[in-house]
């Protein structure tokens, strides 16, 4: 598999940490379940692949040079990357156990984890956030569907978002009902909607005002 389809495709684990030999002992069990996994050394590593649509579980150590694990997390927040964090540390206390929740972190771990437990909190983490990716990812294809009507098309729309029917988007735009008619079937065909309301639903949700 290659890094562009593991980035976007199903979820994967992602691990972070200086430490060679904890990054392998990480990749050789999540491996053993099925997962895809890729390490990096340090923060930058990831940060130079990560970006917004990536699925997975990022497993982040918090004490590492350059940038710490927490400062990593806080990046991610920042630039709206979102995916669930598995803390584990050898150097766990309570403020930075406070700061990593309060920044989004699912589980902490101290080090040395039972394997078992790090594995039940990958496997949580991603059925948490399921829901949270197929939103996005919904958000995502409307917008792009958005991006491909006309600019009539588009108008059109507005005034169906705004519950107007047919005969008024006419006297407003100066254009015939059947012509009205005709461009609302290809918006529904372009947005793969069933139904106005499916169609005004997803316009909704996408923000359409902040789509160019």
């Amino acid at each position: 598999m290659s890094l562009d389809t593991a980035l976007v495709g199903k979820p994967n684990v992602h691990v972070v940490d200086d430490n060679a030999a904890v990054r392998d002992a990480i990749r050789w069990l999540v491996e053993q379940v099925g997962i895809d996994v890729q390490t990096y050394a340090n923060a930058q590593a990831f940060i130079d692949i990560c970006r917004p649509g990536m699925r997975g579980c990022l497993v982040l150590d918090i004490r590492m040079p350059e940038m710490s694990g927490l400062d990593l997390q806080d990046y991610l927040n920042q630039v709206g990357i979102h995916l669930p964090v598995v803390i584990v540390t050898g150097h766990g206390d309570i403020p930075v156990t406070v700061r990593a929740m309060k920044a989004g972190a699912y589980e902490f771990l101290e080090k040395p984890f039972n394997d078992q437990v790090l594995l039940d909190a990958i496997h949580k983490a991603f059925e948490k956030f399921r829901p949270i990716w197929d939103r996005e990812d919904r958000r995502s294809r409307t917008a792009d569907n958005l991006r491909k009507l006309t600019s009539r098309q588009r108008e059109v729309l507005e005034l169906l978002r705004c519950g107007e029917p047919n005969k008024v988007i006419a006297a407003n735009l100066g254009l015939s009902v059947r012509t009205v008619e005709a461009h609302r079937a290809h918006i529904m065909e372009k947005m793969g909607a069933r139904s106005l309301g499916q169609l005004i639903e997803m316009v909704v949700h996408a923000g359409m005002e902040n789509t160019p």
